[in-house]
């Protein structure tokens, strides 16, 4: 077995997510792993092992996570859970990368990871503040009013509904200053603190085992794979999932991904805000672009300002900065003021050219698999991802798993 480091060691946030004082975020873990040898083991205890764990959590198969921090305490808690079924890429600009059907199978698939999460949530009975959000995708520098006119004409044309909103109509209806916009549905917003830790309390009610505080350091792959851990221990598995964020297996550093850093803000409470803002998610077509959404008590979610940067997301300086253009951003749109944030927070996440995540088997490891490149849709993709890989491991054929192969 060669030695190596498995992921690259990073940290995922800097300064304190609104969500981490937030209740129900906690997890019964483990110290170590009860077992030699499991039938899956999964790597990372974020939302995308929680949505993993409770794909796979069958009551039939011995599964365990293990994290190197613990549950919720990467890059999920960082996230401002604007769950849309909108992705980073206009559908008729992913067309001109991928193909018209292939793009309108992308999206459409987005949709219903949308509606399945909220499903799933719901079903579960998951107090993490759910709720059903309609989507305002504002014209910016990057996308204007005719690139926008053609978006909605595109996903019209997919099934998917689009209201192309004029200049006059927007600022009727919305009392906002800009060429255009699409309204459409099939979104939402949470606490995701608390959807990844209800999941994960679900799959340990399932047996799965979760243990914190341990890192996977080497692998081989075969059958079974074999695991070397940061307490020296060997762990052997039929299939080992990695669902670490933007910490991505090396051997993948360099293949069509990159690591993008992002800041997030939390107003006070009680924001005198417009009312229509509490049902929508509000982004824009720019580069950077901000995004915000409101919390049932009144606070003003919002983040953006991205930079192709892995490191600048550390930066304290750019953390002050950062979030003080976002809130004076919003405020320019909204009309009024934010004030000073509540709360400030950065992070780092993965994304690829075309704005796809890559998720499967990784390519010369066998039975070991992958989920990276979410971009802003960590959520959606984070469900599209679980129903892929079960599918998998179960032998299934997935319909649309060539869609988001690793490429």
């Amino acid at each position: 077995m060669t030695k190596q480091t498995v992921t690259a060691n990073r940290d995922l946030r800097e300064n304190r997510p609104l969500w981490a004082d937030t209740s129900r975020i906690s997890v019964i873990t483990r110290q170590t792993p009860r077992e030699r040898f499991y039938d899956v083991v999964i790597v990372g205890a974020g939302i995308s092992g929680a949505l993993m764990a409770n794909a796979l959590a069958d009551g039939r198969r011995s599964i365990l996570v293990v994290d190197r921090r613990g549950p919720v305490k990467g890059s999920s808690m960082a996230s401002t859970a604007m769950i849309q079924h909108e992705i980073d890429v206009p559908m008729f600009k992913l067309a001109q990368t991928i193909g018209g059907p292939r793009a309108a199978r992308v999206w459409q698939r987005s949709a219903r990871a949308v509606e399945g999460l909220k499903a799933l949530v719901q079903g579960l009975r998951i107090p993490c503040q759910l709720e059903a959000r309609q989507t305002l995708y504002l014209a910016g520098e990057a996308y204007g009013a005719r690139a926008l006119k053609e978006e909605s004409k595109a996903r019209a044309q997919a099934g998917l509904e689009a209201r192309y909103l004029d200049a006059d109509e927007l600022e009727q209806q919305f009392g906002i200053d800009r060429p255009a916009a699409i309204v459409s549905k099939m979104s939402a917003s949470a606490n995701p603190a608390q959807m990844t830790a209800g999941l994960l309390r679900d799959a340990r009610r399932h047996g799965c085992e979760i243990v914190a505080g341990l890192e996977i350091t080497d692998l081989h792959a075969g059958e079974p794979v074999v695991l070397a851990t940061s307490s020296g221990q060997l762990l052997l598995a039929s299939h080992v999932v990695f669902c670490t964020g933007y910490e991505f297996l090396k051997p993948l550093a360099n293949r069509q991904h990159r690591i993008i850093s992002t800041w997030a803000i939390a107003s006070t409470p009680g924001l005198k805000l417009p009312p229509w803002l509490s049902e929508a998610l509000v982004w824009e077509g720019a580069d950077p672009y901000v995004y915000f959404r409101t919390t049932p008590d009144g606070r003003l979610i919002a983040g953006g300002e991205d930079e192709d940067s892995s490191e600048a997301y550390l930066s304290e300086a750019k953390l002050k900065t950062k979030g003080r253009t976002i809130a004076e951003k919003v405020g320019d749109l909204l009309h009024c003021a934010i004030g000073s944030p509540d709360y400030v927070w950065s992070a780092g996440f993965g994304s690829t050219p075309t704005g796809l995540p890559m998720m499967g088997e990784v390519p010369g490891l066998k039975n070991v698999y992958a989920v990276m490149g979410y971009g802003g849709n960590g959520f959606t993709f984070s469900k599209i991802g679980a129903e892929i890989i079960a599918a998998l491991i179960g032998k299934k054929r997935d319909p649309d798993a060539e869609l988001f192969s690793f490429r």
